[in-house]
């Protein structure tokens, strides 16, 4: 029987969807498990608010934990007070999504609990000796099968792979969590968003994502940002984008950026390099538009415009 703590993700006071979807993920360890309970712990701004939330999803408990050291979010901070919680309760498990945070905080806390780690997951099975998680490794082109060895598990699950959870009805109990400040070297100093009033990247509906084919920074601008503002999509980039300096790093696509699924994908002047296809294969419709016809994108869009990027996206903008 398995017993799961689920790290709930607050970016700066709100409630990231990709905690549902680790739901899931946590849900899945249940049953691979035979049978079993999850648990919330909610950390930072609004933590009482995002606890009335996440008491009707059927959890044992949501732990709400506040102290000085984690108001605002540093891995330093957080990572001990949730690995308090772990012990506490006797989590089996700790599983958060896969995202910026969770990639920041989890390595910390499965140090401090002396935990073995899966990352990444992309889904959860039963073995013979235990459940086993399966990630992929190579861009994509090799799954990897993990089995972890000690007591408890570290989960990082990609959200694109996981369903949001829905609400389950009832109201678990609410606990504060009186964890001491610790030795937190870490302050939080600014936080500067570069975003604006767009969509997070990781939870848009629609991206609309610029390649190097744009060939400079005020192209790449002035062509993906209308199409943007028209369909109200997040923007992204390839690598090879971000490393010309198109477009900041955080907006990065790919196997060494960020993994994305939304319902519409426009992949504007992309040639389609394995390590972008790695961020973005999962999407549930993509719109390829490249001058090559021989571009890779052209193997995994469900729909192609083989056009000049700069006509052709003024030309869609007047039609939308």
């Amino acid at each position: 029987m398995s017993k799961v703590l689920i790290v709930a993700e607050n970016y700066e006071g709100q409630l990231k969807g990709s905690t549902f979807n680790a739901t899931s993920a946590a849900q899945e360890i249940n049953n691979a498990s035979g049978g079993g309970s999850f648990s919330f712990v909610v950390l930072g701004a609004n933590s009482a608010d995002h606890a009335n939330t996440l008491a009707g999803y059927g959890a044992d408990a949501v732990y709400v934990v506040e102290n000085g050291d984690t108001e605002r979010y540093t891995a330093q901070g957080w990572a001990p007070a949730v690995a308090a919680v772990a012990k506490e309760i006797g989590a089996t498990h700790v599983v958060m999504s896969a995202t910026t945070q969770g990639k920041d905080l989890l390595p910390r806390i499965a140090a401090l609990l002396d935990a073995g780690m899966a990352a990444d997951v992309l889904s959860i099975q039963a073995g013979d000796s235990g459940i086993t998680y399966r990630r992929p490794m190579w861009a994509g082109n090799i799954i990897a099968t993990v089995e972890i060895t000690t007591s408890t598990h570290i989960v990082s699950v990609r959200p694109t792979e996981f369903n949001e959870a829905q609400a389950a009805g009832g109201a678990s109990s609410i606990q504060n969590f009186g964890c001491p400040d610790g030795e937190n070297k870490t302050s939080f100093v600014e936080f500067a968003a570069s975003g604006g009033e767009r969509p997070d990247l990781g939870e848009a509906k629609i991206v609309v994502s610029g390649g190097r084919g744009l060939k400079d920074k005020d192209n790449f601008w002035s062509v993906v940002t209308p199409l943007a503002d028209k369909l109200g999509a997040a923007i992204g980039a390839t690598r090879a984008a971000v490393d010309s300096g198109f477009a900041p790093n955080d907006l990065q696509i790919g196997q060494t950026g960020r993994v994305v699924a939304p319902d519409l994908y426009f992949a504007v002047a992309v040639s389609g390099a394995i390590q972008h296809l790695a961020g973005m294969t999962n999407s549930k419709c993509i719109v390829a538009i490249n001058k090559d016809p021989d571009a890779p994108i052209f193997q995994v869009a469900d729909y192609g415009l083989v056009a000049d990027a700069f006509t052709a996206i003024p030309e869609i903008c007047e039609k939308i």
